[in-house]
């Protein structure tokens, strides 16, 4: 028995521990979005995409070196391989003669595969749709959490949901990656990922609280801790698979699905975190008892009674 009890604090520590922590990765989010803002990439900001290869292979670095003479103004140059470049240029630099001058390099033998251009307009309307898209499913989310739970397992809930996109979003904020529509897909994918995780805490939390034999006697405190060591497994199993997958995506499928793969794999991890030191911590620490699941199964067995 006293080994159990030692584990129980042992697994108390660490999900305080690790709400501690979670606690400090937002605060360096929020900092890091206040202070270096995010980079916004084309899609929100407007400019110019060009797309071309060369007759030879050129790293990445030594051909943004070459473009630089010519292109004066800020660009952002991506290798989709050793032969096959992507660059980034916003709309005031629609007059540089860098396209040009490089098409006639001939030790490059570059070859313009397509040019297109997104107007700020356009970005700005990209920006406020998924902004509105992102608070809408947050929305949806804390609906269905409210009439799913008691309003402490929802709180629990939605704020690790919030934790994961503000983590994401500050990591995006400290690197200067570049912001765009396919990450602003993986934050709503995210949401989705963190709200399976933490439901499937929280409805074991809620499972073992309304039992009437030997858990009744238990604290809150083993009840949680039990849910989480039944449902770990499981949490690390999917975890680890999908991470998997997106670690894939991230080395093989190039630079377009790079800020996607980046944003997604993070948010696995902290949404992993967030679904055990939050999610099933806070409602622990809002004052979470046997009676609010309890009162409920009274409830409804009196409303089956009383049924003709």
């Amino acid at each position: 028995m006293s080994n159990s009890n030692e584990k129980m604090s042992t697994t108390t520590r660490l999900r305080l521990s690790g709400m501690v922590l979670s606690i400090l990765l937002v605060l360096l989010s929020l900092i890091g979005v206040a202070t270096k803002g995010l980079n916004l990439g084309l899609d929100f900001t407007g400019g110019y995409l060009t797309e071309f290869t060369t007759a030879v292979p050129i790293s990445e670095a030594e051909l943004a070196k070459k473009i630089s003479y010519y292109h004066h103004d800020n660009f952002t140059l991506n290798a989709q391989s050793s032969q096959h470049f992507q660059l980034r240029e916003a709309e005031q630099a629609s007059t540089s003669p860098w396209l040009a001058t490089l098409t006639q390099d001939e030790t490059l033998g570059a070859e313009v595969l397509s040019s297109s251009y997104l107007g700020s307009q356009v970005g700005d309307e990209l920006f406020e749709q998924g902004c509105l898209a992102l608070f809408a499913a947050m929305v949806a989310v804390m609906i269905y959490l409210a009439l799913r739970f008691e309003w402490r397992l929802a709180l629990g809930s939605v704020v690790a949901l919030m934790h994961d996109v503000v983590v994401v979003v500050g990591l995006f904020a400290w690197l200067q990656l570049d912001f765009n529509l396919t990450v602003l897909a993986s934050l709503l994918a995210i949401i989705g990922y963190s709200l399976n995780d933490s439901i499937i805490v929280g409805d074991r939390v809620r499972e073992l609280l309304r039992l009437d034999s030997t858990t009744q006697q238990a604290s809150v405190n083993t009840v949680i801790n039990e849910s989480i060591k039944s449902t770990l497994p499981r949490t690390l199993i999917t975890s680890g698979t999908t991470l998997a997958t997106v670690a894939s995506v991230w080395l093989l499928a190039g630079a377009p699905l790079q800020g996607f793969s980046i944003a997604l794999f993070v948010g696995i991890v902290v949404g992993t975190l967030s679904s055990i030191c939050i999610a099933a911590t806070l409602p622990q620490l809002l004052g979470l008892r046997h009676e609010n699941y309890q009162v409920k199964v009274d409830e409804q067995s009196q409303a089956l009674m009383d049924m003709p």
